[in-house]
């Protein structure tokens, strides 16, 4: 049988490197046993007469896109990926990203709690498909300290300064020392993790690592903090767990809808005093060579890693898209 053509709208780039681009980028290979798959910021193009079905990221961003298809074709074959700012708040607010979820034959959301996020006429055409990654083993991790990392561009929707508070709320001899990877998209962010840094010896921004980097920290550390305040479905937590590494983060749609509604390592959105006490207990335990909250979350999460599996992702993404052909 021949294979369909199918397009993929990401209006990121490759160098912007962002959660996007990596999405629409794994889904092309994940796709390509079964499609020929290929990559745009826009749509239409020139080898747009043979594509069979376009997979939008961002109902906003890629709305123009999303508007020519539905021009052309009616719903049948399109399909909208939510992410990010498209669910909390887009989806309510914006009427370009309410346009595009009316005019897709089928929605894909990136975790669970953003099912309850969508308006009640375009649940039926719904669907999770959580992001993936392979399994990587535990790298080697020091017990002279806990090492803590937090990976994520430097932008209000990530809540960095939450973690600086926090910071600042520990003292430097309290064995415990923080690496904060990702790039600051507005000086006034890299002058905040500059001046955190001068004050704070136990913090590190690392600014922007590549993948393999940032990847290795992940498994050399004891626990990935993660305190965005608004968040579609961060694929960071997905290779933390897939990494052996338990997560910390903000009880907010997007945190609990990945790490699940009981999950215990959840603080309140803007709580640097609860994050700090935590990580504190965590060290304490540590040092007295206990196991305490960082082992009931490593269990808590490895539950849930098979959530997360290629095969798994691999699988929904072409039922999703034999939906879309029929």
């Amino acid at each position: 049988m021949r294979r369909p053509q199918i397009v993929i709208v990401c209006p990121a780039t490759p160098q912007a490197n962002n959660g996007n681009w990596r999405t629409a980028a794994r889904w092309q290979g994940l796709l390509r046993s079964t499609a020929k798959v290929r990559i745009v910021q826009q749509w239409p193009d020139a080898l747009a007469p043979h594509d069979q079905a376009m997979l939008a990221l961002h109902a906003r961003r890629s709305a123009p896109s999303i508007a020519a298809w539905h021009a052309q074709r009616g719903a049948r074959g399109l399909g909208v990926v939510l992410t990010g700012t498209d669910i909390y708040p887009d989806i309510t607010q914006d009427a370009l990203a309410m346009v595009s979820l009316q005019q897709a034959a089928g929605l894909v959301v990136l975790q669970a709690e953003a099912l309850l996020a969508l308006p009640a006429a375009q649940r039926h055409k719904a669907r999770v498909v959580f992001q993936s990654c392979a399994e990587r083993q535990p790298l080697a991790k020091t017990s002279r300290h806990l090492r803590v990392v937090m990976v994520g561009h430097l932008r209000d929707e990530k809540n960095p300064a939450m973690l600086w508070r926090a910071v600042r709320r520990i003292p430097a001899d309290a064995g415990i020392r923080v690496d904060h990877i990702g790039e600051a998209l507005d000086p006034g962010w890299a002058a905040q993790a500059q001046a955190t840094a001068r004050a704070c010896p136990h913090y590190r921004w690392l600014q922007g690592l590549s993948h393999a980097a940032t990847v290795q920290r992940i498994q050399r550390a004891h626990l990935l903090v993660h305190t965005s305040r608004s968040e579609g479905g961060a694929l960071v937590i997905s290779e933390a767990i897939r990494s052996g590494t338990p997560v910390l983060a903000t009880r907010m749609a997007g945190n609990v809808g990945l790490l699940g509604p009981t999950y215990s390592g959840l603080v309140a959105p803007d709580d640097d005093a609860a994050l700090a006490a935590q990580l504190l207990q965590c060290r304490h335990e540590q040092a007295l060579g206990r196991a305490g909250l960082l082992q009931a979350w490593q269990q808590q999460c490895q539950a849930r890693a098979s959530l997360f599996e290629p095969e798994a992702e691999q699988a929904a993404l072409q039922a999703w898209v034999q939906h879309l052909l029929s």
